[in-house]
């Protein structure tokens, strides 16, 4: 027998937190990790939409540390410690610095800001790209109204959106689309 997905629990507005504390659905810790998990989901259809195995694997690394992060955003500070929630590390960091570094390498030097289209490929990574930015404001919004947001959380998330910025000009470079430079209108 299959386990309903319904749980009926949430029907007048209200969710649990990890840890079994209840707040409004429109709480902007829900709203962190929701757009989070939008964000995993959308990198989730980048991975989708391309076929270099090596970027591949480094997304999936990316949605598992989404689901540390969204882990870690659930939970009631105030019970965490009593918790085994997976921790994020400076070393997830590092990686995303290295791809970065690793795709600038080979990468035109940027004379102008670029439009974000091109490809079906490129424009879902600048969507993710918008999308983590929304979460990194979001957790920043958190920790400047002095609610917990692990530090490493917000800079995961700012490299996070370096990183994507640049495996969209990447993934042009694989498929050999050419870039749109914005040129403003005078």
């Amino acid at each position: 027998m299959s386990q309903k997905i319904y749980t009926k629990a949430g029907d007048l507005g209200k969710t649990s937190l990890i840890g079994g504390t209840k707040v409004p659905k429109s709480h902007i810790r829900i709203e962190s990790y929701g757009t989070i998990d939008e964000l995993n989901s959308f990198i989730g259809l980048v991975n989708d939409s391309i076929q270099h195995q090596h970027t591949k694997n480094i997304l999936k690394e990316i949605q598992d540390r989404l689901f540390t992060i969204g882990s870690s955003l659930a939970c009631d500070p105030d019970k965490e410690p009593l918790m085994k929630i997976p921790d994020l590390k400076e070393a997830d960091i590092v990686l995303l610095e290295r791809e970065i570094d690793g795709m600038n390498d080979v990468l035109p030097i940027m004379k102008n800001f670029i439009l974000p289209s091109g490809h079906a490929a490129i424009s879902t990574t600048h969507i993710a790209r918008c999308v983590c930015r929304r979460a990194e404001r979001i957790c920043v919004n958190m920790k400047e109204n002095e609610m917990f947001v692990e530090p490493l959380v917000i800079k995961y998330l700012n490299r996070l959106s370096d990183y994507l910025f640049v495996l969209a000009r990447y993934i042009g470079l694989l498929l050999n689309v050419e870039e749109i430079p914005w040129k403003a209108r005078l």
